[in-house]
């Protein structure tokens, strides 16, 4: 492939891509220089970009996706990144999925010349599955329930010190409940005070006071609820306005009732379809003329430009995760084999690499 234009137009109508051969197993797609299965992707810039994924891999690109450089965690080749926040163009933030000590966060604060190992999971219950940070100090890590309480850890300090919110300030969780690890965006954060948590159970937790306290609430996702069904994915663009996504991961192309939006901040959230199939990430593009959305999974992308009331097939191309830099101008999708690639919505209606 060859990486186009990042410039993230949104046109009138939306087209499919252009067939493209898959990678092989063996040989990376030009620009990203590896093969591993990437579900992590923060755009942190129009220019800066990183994206993780399973033994051990972190990339880094300077050029807007054009170019990567792959970044070495040292005693990380056997780990599975799911999630990787950039909170500046130097410094960034990856989490390892797993039981137990499998479970684990790295920090670099030198564009990726240096990671410092910061938390490893020392109960063999708890599960790992993303991470959200509202500035460089304070961010979030959450992990499926245990025993019948969520785990939800909290920093104040860059990630120095983890401290597990207690459990009196959670609400209960429903037996087994816990989050799917397919793209680290089930959790996000808006702000300084306020973020959510969405659950493999349909459901979301959701605080203003910067995690201090936490109430949940059910969505219309909940009927769909099952060991490989739920929510996926979940971002808001302002305090109130917000989207989850998902899906069932085991019928990728399944069209089901698996989008909803609320406009109070999570407390009552409203059904919307359209999506052609499961989704595993789901973000806004900032800059719109109005509220727009771009959800993507294995199987396909869509967009919605009216906040998911309608949404339409972007491409037949999918990704597991999808990033978007603050300005909106850039939109970058990873998947299978080291899959990194724009998605480019250009005036003419044709979505090109």
């Amino acid at each position: 492939m060859r990486f186009a234009t990042m410039l993230l137009v949104i046109g009138a109508v939306a087209a499919a891509l252009p067939a493209a051969q898959p990678p092989s197993s063996t040989t990376p797609p030009p620009g990203s220089g590896v093969t591993a299965r990437l579900r992590g992707i923060s755009v942190v810039s129009d220019t800066v970009a990183w994206a993780s994924g399973t033994d051990g891999t972190v990339i880094r690109t300077r050029d807007g996706g054009q170019t990567w450089t792959r970044l070495t965690v040292d005693g990380a080749a056997r780990l599975d990144f799911r999630d990787v926040d950039a909170v500046s163009e130097r410094e960034a933030f990856v989490l390892s999925i797993g039981p137990g000590d499998a479970s684990r966060i790295y920090k670099t604060s030198d564009a990726g010349a240096t990671w410092v190992l910061q938390f490893t999971n020392a109960d063999p219950k708890a599960f790992f599955d993303a991470m959200a940070f509202w500035d460089a100090r304070r961010g979030l890590a959450v992990s499926d329930s245990v025993d019948g309480a969520f785990v939800i850890l909290a920093t104040s300090d860059g990630g120095a010190t983890w401290t597990r919110i207690p459990a009196d300030r959670l609400p209960a969780a429903l037996p087994g409940e816990g989050a799917f690890a397919a793209s680290g965006t089930n959790v996000a954060v808006h702000g300084t005070r306020h973020a959510w948590f969405a659950t493999g159970a349909g459901r979301v937790l959701r605080t203003s006071d910067g995690g201090a306290s936490w109430t949940i609430a059910a969505t219309p996702l909940a009927a769909l609820a099952s060991a490989s069904a739920g929510i996926f994915s979940v971002a808001f663009r302002d305090e109130r306005h917000g989207v989850v996504v998902g899906g069932d991961y085991r019928q990728e192309r399944a069209v089901s009732d698996n989008a909803a939006v609320t406009s109070d901040g999570g407390q009552t959230w409203t059904l919307r379809r359209g999506l052609g199939g499961y989704r595993s990430a789901v973000a806004y593009v900032p800059g719109r003329s109005a509220p727009t959305l771009i959800a993507a999974g294995p199987a396909g992308t869509d967009i919605s430009t009216d906040e998911g009331q309608a949404w339409r097939p972007l491409s037949e191309h999918g990704f597991h995760a999808i990033g978007v830099s603050p300005s909106g101008r850039i939109a970058l999708g990873v998947g299978e084999r080291g899959l990194v690639a724009p998605i480019v919505v250009a005036l003419d209606s044709r979505v090109r690499y």
